[in-house]
């Protein structure tokens, strides 16, 4: 490359990060796989991490990005269509994530691993582009809330399931593989979908199920060039969950409405829109008036998912920070020896692989819904994993802007993209206020489930006094003590002590003990780069990334 220009050199300035393998430069990755028995995708892993780190992936999520979804309404002869498109890019890594199976590999491969092994994929796949990983969410998390209706899951499954992408605007008989999106809130309700006003009106049943015709709106539709949505409508009962496709079974257009679509300050590359029912043909999911009870399952997943999508962002800023600081030098010395961005850049790898070690905690647990212990560890820290790890990520991509300094804060550099779509996993399928009552209902309602969380913790105790010390003030907690209140201050403190606890279970002393050390004590500060001047800074830099 040739850096001469006619005023100057282009001295000290990084190499572009590509021609990388994100797996296997990642070894904290590589450790839960093998930990949580999912070393049996490792080859999958390194093609796949291979794959994104080429200059073509990278830029495919890129564009993806940059030439956003437009929305027809109307064919050029006044039809109406409703029609979403997309660059070529986005369809690109849509049927790459479906090769790789990651809306569908635990539903289709039960072994040992299986929900670690898609956990990972995710993980990977989030890095490249999170706006994408939506569809790919929805469709994998809709799978245990259709099954409460038989014969809807035999007709659906064979092309959800499927490892094709068809992105074509047609009835399901025409299509080789299907996607599946969500439609819950609407303008008045919000959160409150008890709230919803759409009405569900029943007009028989036929082979698959009982048929309504659905009349309303949704205020946020995700992905609404789905195939199917998942959906909320009030019946005679009361609120019912209804699969709703976007084509009639008959082969004519369903009277699904698009209206608009939002204009999202990130997750440029996906589209959600507002959309109204027109008497719209839907079939009963579930008990009529056991809605949320049923679409519940559904959104557990996705909530699931951010924590991944979260993970993932993290990580990737890491990565973007620890290969510029080796390359770049300041007042004569690289950064990566300067003691301050030391500290700065060893804490954004701790924040990091905590944040991928409690999610795959839950990937594993995920993996053994046969456990009560395993199903409680689920339902509570769904909830805390979703609200600390998604809030992190906000803090931490800021962070590491600022380590690149004004190169950080353009869009030639993921950064900005990945600061942008931070924040739709803290506020999408609950915010963290609504993941604190979820928390508080799952204490009061299912006792077992923080008695769990503590045998969890006591695994790991032994290892480090302030770990210790966390786990016995959290062990004399009763119910009574989760108030609304004091939700945030617990919440947190459980988040960091599950993560400090799964560190351990990971046996690198090195990681833990910082972790606990900067994590665990009442004197840290709230920003990073605070870390004891007593830690190895320059080995958790080396173990973060080794790309050679």
């Amino acid at each position: 490359m040739n850096n001469e220009l006619n005023t100057h050199q282009v001295i000290n300035q990084p190499q572009p990060l590509v021609n990388y393998n994100s797996y296997q430069s990642d070894v904290a990755l590589q450790q839960v796989c093998t930990q949580f028995n999912g070393q049996w995708g490792n080859d999958s892993l390194i093609k796949l991490g291979g794959l994104l780190g080429q200059p073509e992936w990278i830029a495919k999520g890129d564009v993806a990005n940059k030439v956003t979804p437009e929305f027809y309404s109307h064919d050029a002869y006044g039809r109406r269509i409703d029609e979403i498109r997309y660059h070529p890019a986005y369809h690109d890594l849509m049927a790459l994530a479906c090769e790789y199976d990651i809306p569908s590999l635990p539903w289709k491969d039960d072994q040992p691993g299986s929900h670690v092994v898609r956990m990972a994929r995710n993980y990977l796949y989030n890095q490249n582009e999170a706006g994408s990983a939506c569809p790919l969410t929805m469709t994998f998390a809709c799978v245990p809330s259709i099954n409460h209706n038989k014969a809807l899951a035999k007709h659906w499954f064979p092309k959800i399931l499927n490892s094709d992408y068809d992105g074509r605007n047609l009835p399901l008989s025409e299509k080789k593989a299907a996607t599946v999106g969500m439609a819950m809130t609407e303008k008045q309700g919000g959160t409150d979908v008890r709230a919803n006003t759409s009405q569900a009106k029943h007009i028989g049943s036929d082979e698959l199920g009982e048929r309504y015709h659905l009349t309303g709106h949704k205020w946020f539709c995700s992905a609404p060039m789905s195939d199917a949505f998942l959906t909320l409508a009030q019946t005679d009962a009361g609120l019912s969950c209804f699969l709703m496709p976007r084509w009639r079974y008959d082969g004519d257009k369903n009277s699904i409405h698009i209206q608009r679509l939002k204009d999202k300050m990130g997750n440029r590359s996906n589209a959600s829109a507002e959309i109204e029912f027109a008497g719209s043909d839907a079939h009963l999911i579930g008990e009529p008036g056991k809605g949320v009870r049923t679409i519940i399952e559904m959104v557990a997943m996705t909530r699931y998912d951010c924590m991944i999508g979260s993970s993932a962002l993290m990580r990737q800023a890491t990565v973007q920070v620890l290969h510029h600081i080796a390359q770049r030098k300041v007042f004569g010395e690289l950064l990566i020896n300067q003691p301050l961005m030391q500290n700065v850049a060893a804490d954004l790898c701790l924040e990091s692989e905590a944040a991928l070690a409690l999610t795959a905690r839950v990937s594993h647990a995920l993996d053994h819904q046969d456990q009560q212990h395993e199903r409680d560890l689920v339902r509570l820290l769904t909830a805390v994993g979703k609200y600390w790890i998604c809030k992190r990520a906000s803090i931490h991509i800021g962070e590491a802007q600022e380590c690149l300094g004004g190169i950080g804060y353009v869009e030639e550099l993921p950064l900005a993209r990945l600061y942008r779509e931070a924040p739709v996993n803290s506020i999408w399928e609950g915010s963290g206020n609504v993941q604190c009552l979820d928390f508080i209902r799952a204490i009061h309602k299912q006792p077992s489930c923080y008695q769990s969380f503590i045998k969890e913790l006591e695994k790991s105790k032994g290892s480090h006094n302030l770990f210790d010390q966390t786990v016995d003030e959290l062990k004399a907690l009763s119910g009574k003590d989760f108030t609304q209140v004091s939700a945030r201050f617990y919440v947190e403190k459980m988040a960091k002590a599950m993560q400090a606890a799964q560190l351990i279970q990971l046996g690198n002393d090195l990681v833990s003990d910082a972790y606990c050390e900067a994590r665990l004590t009442n004197t840290s500060g709230l920003c990073f780069g605070q870390l004891p001047g007593t830690l190895d800074f320059n080995a958790i830099l080396k173990r973060s990334f080794k790309n050679n």
